[in-house]
This record gives structure tokens, sequence and C-alpha cells, in this order.
């Protein structure tokens, strides 16, 4: 099975093939370019590198979400638009998901953290062990102060790796804790290989959905929407 993979939830892009779990071909950008302006010449340039016409494609993934709401926007356009002529299976994979799968040949607790903004962090933890990712809780936005103390309770007996575009933001409220890895740059960050091996999981179980399923995972409202929220309850 042959599967397109797009990842440009936050500021890196990218783009890959997978056959099963066999990486055809992969691009990874981290300039801070619109995902607009990249990511569509990125797909059509692995496309072409390694000779496989878009009608080849047997399924399409993308990172549904967390992460920027123009970024995850895009990159769900791009993959129902791709898929919509053959109608295609598309699988949406949450981009902390994603993250942990960076690490699947490591066993560890995966924290996988997005920078959400005012101190807050998009947020899973996944254990791995012998290769099995196992989710320990629901994608969640929540304050590092508060993600700090579940941490706490988790280092003494765990190898705990920060992971993820948030890595900076949050690691400074855990370092000083025993057991607790700053993610290496080579696998910190989340990618279109990531998001097509957690993809093929979900295929094999029967778990995908049609292009016009296919829909973004905000996991709270988008900054506009919430200040025009706020100032409706101000005026109550």
């Amino acid at each position: 099975m042959k599967i397109l993979c797009i990842e440009c939830s936050a500021v890196p892009c990218s783009a890959a093939i997978l056959e099963d779990e066999k990486i055809i071909a992969s691009s990874f950008v981290n300039v801070k370019l619109t995902h607009s302006q990249t990511l569509m010449p990125m797909v059509e340039s692995l496309l072409k590198a390694s000779q496989i016409e878009i009608s080849k494609i047997d399924a399409f993934a993308v990172s549904e979400g967390p992460g920027s709401f123009t970024g995850i926007r895009i990159g769900i356009s791009a993959i129902k638009g791709l898929a919509a002529p053959s109608k295609k299976p598309c699988v949406g994979v949450s981009t902390l998901l994603a993250i942990a799968n960076n690490y699947s040949n490591t066993d560890c607790i995966v924290c996988a953290v997005m920078d959400a903004r005012c101190n807050q962090v998009y947020n899973a933890l996944f254990e791995i062990k012998n290769g099995v990712i196992t989710r320990l809780c629901d994608d969640r936005a929540l304050l590092c102060d508060e993600l700090k103390e579940e941490i706490a309770s988790l280092a003494h007996n765990n190898k705990i790796i920060i992971a993820g575009d948030g890595t900076d933001v949050f690691y400074p409220f855990v370092k000083e804790m025993p057991n607790i890895i700053y993610s290496d740059i080579k696998n910190r960050f989340q990618n279109a290989v990531g998001v097509g091996y957690a993809a093929l999981n979900k295929i094999k179980s029967g778990d995908f959905l049609s292009p016009n399923e296919l829909l973004p995972v905000y996991l709270r409202l988008p900054q506009a929407e919430r200040e025009l929220k706020q100032k409706g309850d101000n005026k109550k």
C-alpha cells in the first residue's frame, strides 16, 4: 500500500510517500514560509522524484491537529483536494501521536508538546515499549504548571522524553527532575513520516475516512473566535 502523507500543523512542513513501512521519499523544511508556498511544490517534487503517479497512491494521510489553525486547515484542504478525484481513503492523525512515532524504537514515555501560547501547551503522553506505542491520555491543552505536576508523578520510575515544537517552552519547567530527557533535534519535530506510520496502523484496523469526512481537530477555538466570545460575555 502506498500512502501519501503531509504534515504542516506548525512551522515545519513535510511530505512523504510510504509503501507499507518503507519510506519511498520524504522532504522536510523548517523555515518561516507559509505552507501555501511550500507544501504542494514539495508533494509534486516527491511524486516526480519517485516516479509515482498520483493515481497509484492508495491512501492519503495528514496531521489533523492540534496545532496552528491555519496550518491544519491548509493540510486538511490539500489532502481532501488530492484524494477527492479518486475518492481514495483518507486518514487524520493526531499531531502529538506523529511526534511520538519519532521515538518508536525507544522504550520510554514521550511527553509530546506543542506551543499553544499563553504559557500553555498542547500535550499527550505515550508509553513506548518494544516498538508498541500506547496512548496514556487524550490530546489536551493545558498550562505548563499543570503538566509539570503530572510529569513529577511519573519521572521517578520512567524515562521521559520531552519532544515537539513546544520542547523549549515546557522543558524549563521539568529540567531539574530525574529521568527527564531533552529531545534530540533530529527527532524533535512532527513530520510526515511519523504521520504515515500512525496512519498505517489506523488503516490496518479499518479506521479511515472518505475525503468529505476528513475534518480538522481543534482543542480550542481560534483566537479571533475566543476574543469575540469574550466580548459577548462581557456585555452580558
